[in-house]
């Protein structure tokens, strides 16, 4: 009887006993299996996305120049550039178990579950920080279960292929601000002007409440509603203890400044841009595709400051005449960096970069390859010619070639190299290369880096043929660097998105011209701005020595010129080659002038250094023999050691005593005279 009722109680355990049993089997195949499925998961590779990332150009201060972009403007940057408290913000606003879950948030998504059946919709998300860093990689934003089953997995994907800080930072890089903007970076800028990691407590609770309806919580959009966000962040980060309510309260008082206007401003230095994209692309054959998305660095010579200063001065001298145009280029000389650029007066207007396309005729600015031939060849400072209408005979007797002075006029006596450079008389140039023969100064302008076509006539000594600025700022630059020639450079170094370095520049440097020949060159050049010479208008403006020359033809004004620290070139003229007025042609010095002492301000005034094999003495300007007191007044005059002259203008008992040089740049070798006397 006892056995009849212990049955039934039997019966229940073994049911329990197997009901377990299948439980545990269950068990032990779902935590196989979800084994299974995660090292199916991890082995898998993630799908194939390509990150549009803006890129970017910098001066050589490290300033931002521009940033190009293809629709997205995007700036990838570290979880260490990144200011903390837009972390903490992101953080407490969006996923605030970011580093405790999986990358899926059991709470939250039970929590979702509940809202969306009682709502019969799918109102509630419960997207982790991982979930939306996979939809914006992998996926569209559909709201369809299929889409948040798929992104599920490759949040757990990302989980096991990557870091918690990893994934935090290509959150922060990959999030939508609006305005075509991505990540805390490029939003920072667009927002403030200001790098992610210089954002305040205020600034940051701003940023991270965009995200959740660029429309409705942009301070460009609905400034009411980005602060109302704002505050709401900031209590939630009160509520999580990441700051306290008085931290809460500043922030919450703080003043923004919006940088309302950083979308429409215009392009920084456009022309130097454009160059420096053809550098980059032939030097590293990248597509245009990838100066918008590529996400490249580009750290280039350019100086900003002296770039504004240039195009306020262009503009300045100009902006009278809507027709004429110009160009200027400066090259810091010791190293070949490309300082300042501009092609033209109105980029948007006209794209032309007449700084290396226009080629025109140099006029006399082209005189110091004459007379730097001449030099090399025997020539001295004090060489004479008579300036006088005189018809030069060439090609064997067979042509002739007679030049003008500028207004026909001439000094009607023997004149020498100094004289000439000053006050540009086109008769001795074209008698000295005639005598140093065209040949030899068309190999020294080669080799100084003029590349346009020149021809050996005797018309070439007054620049009648066609160079660019470039060549031109290019050239001068090796006499202000005693001789050596520094190829000339735009773009330092090129890196990727992740740091490496694509490109490098390394100038190639290569000597010229012997130091005391370029020194004796800028010397002379230096009579430019002195009284009597070509310049000389513009002496009150430079307050330190320049060397330079002067330029003017028919159709173009040209002013060359140089201190140690920078090579400029100015242009001056019609883009259809029409003639220019006497007006136009006295506009590229005080551009020049202006440009450069500007740029070198407050910079101390540099002279010249003297090379070895320079002498320096005192010689009668009439005769270009050796002064002494039957001779006076005297000058004083560099040579090329070993050329100076060696016999006196008259007999005489004693050498005569100089008066005061004229001009304020011969003071300097005066004094230094008296130094070392």
């Amino acid at each position: 009887m006892q056995d009849k009722e212990a049955e039934p109680h039997l019966r229940w355990i073994r049911r329990i006993r197997k009901w377990f049993s299948l439980l545990f089997s269950f068990l032990i195949l779902f935590a196989a299996g979800t084994v299974l499925l995660l090292l199916y998961l991890r082995s898998q590779a993630l799908p194939v996305t390509h990150v549009l990332q803006s890129s970017e150009i910098y001066d050589i201060n490290g300033e931002l120049i521009d940033s190009y972009h293809a629709g997205q403007n995007r700036q990838a940057v570290s979880l260490n550039d990144i200011s903390p408290y837009l972390v903490q913000a992101v953080l407490a606003i969006e996923d605030q178990r970011f580093y405790e879950h999986f990358g899926v948030d059991p709470r939250g998504v039970a929590r979702a579950v509940v809202t969306n059946v009682k709502t019969m919709s799918m109102q509630q998300g419960a997207s982790t920080i991982t979930q939306q860093l996979a939809r914006n990689l992998y996926l569209n934003h559909d709201r369809t279960w299929s889409r948040k089953i798929k992104e599920a997995v490759y949040a757990l994907q990302l989980e096991m292929q990557l870091s918690k800080d990893q994934i935090l930072e290509q959150y922060l890089n990959q999030i939508y601000y609006g305005h075509s903007t991505y990540g805390v970076q490029a939003a920072s800028r667009l927002f403030f002007d200001k790098d992610a990691s210089d954002l305040t407590l205020a600034e940051s609770a701003l940023l991270a409440g965009v995200p959740k309806g660029p429309r409705y919580f942009s301070p460009f959009y609905n400034m009411e509603n980005a602060l109302k966000r704002q505050k709401i962040i900031l209590n939630t980060m009160v509520a999580q203890n990441l700051i306290t309510q008085q931290e809460a309260d500043q922030a919450a008082a703080e003043k923004l400044i919006f940088a309302e206007n950083n979308k429409s401003r215009e392009s920084e230095a456009p022309y130097f841009q454009d160059y420096v994209r053809q550098i980059v692309s032939e030097k590293l054959n990248l597509e245009e595709s990838l100066f918008e998305t590529g996400g490249i660095r580009i750290y280039t010579t350019l100086d900003l400051r002296a770039q504004k200063i240039a195009e306020e001065a262009v503009n300045k001298h100009l902006k009278s005449n809507e027709e004429l145009q110009g160009a200027l280029i400066s090259i810091d000389p010791r190293n070949g960096y490309i300082k300042a650029m501009v092609g033209g007066k109105d980029y948007n207007a006209n794209q032309y970069n007449r700084v290396f396309t226009t080629t025109r005729q140099p006029g006399s600015s082209f005189k110091p390859f004459v007379y730097l031939a001449a030099l090399m060849n025997g020539f001295t400072p004090v060489s004479q010619y008579k300036s006088e209408p005189t018809e030069f005979v060439y090609d064997d007797g067979k042509k002739t070639y007679r030049p003008n002075n500028f207004n026909n006029h001439y000094e009607n006596e023997y004149i020498d190299m100094r004289k000439a450079i000053a006050k540009s008389d086109n008769i001795y140039a074209v008698h000295t290369i005639m005598d140093v023969g065209a040949e030899q100064v068309i190999d020294l302008a080669r080799r100084m880096g003029i590349t346009s076509p020149l021809e050996p006539l005797p018309s070439l000594a007054l620049g009648t043929f066609p160079v660019s600025p470039f060549e031109m700022a290019s050239a001068f630059g090796i006499m202000a660097n005693d001789g050596i020639r520094v190829e000339p450079v735009a773009v330092l170094k090129v890196v990727n998105s992740r740091g490496r370095i694509l490109y490098e520049a390394k100038p190639k440097k290569e000597r010229i011209i012997d130091a005391p020949y370029a020194y004796v060159m800028t010397n002379l050049m230096q009579s430019v701005f002195e009284q009597g010479g070509t310049a000389n208008r513009v002496s009150s403006v430079l307050k330190r020595p320049v060397a330079g020359k002067t330029g003017t033809t028919n159709n173009d004004a040209w002013m060359v010129g140089y201190t140690p620290e920078l090579s400029t070139a100015v242009w001056v003229g019609y883009d259809r080659n029409k003639a220019i007025t006497t007006t136009d042609s006295y506009k590229a010095a005080p551009i020049f002038a202006d440009f450069m002492e500007k740029t070198l301000d407050p910079v101390p005034p540099k002279l010249f250094p003297i090379p070895d094999g320079v002498a320096s003495v005192y010689i009668d300007p009439v005769t270009g023999k050796l002064a002494n007191e039957a001779c006076s007044p005297s000058r004083l005059e560099v040579f090329v050691q070993g050329t100076e002259p060696k016999e006196y203008c008259a007999e005489s008992k004693s050498p005569a005593q100089p008066e005061k040089p004229e001009g304020n740049n011969s003071w300097w070798d005066y004094l230094k005279r008296w130094w070392n006397e």
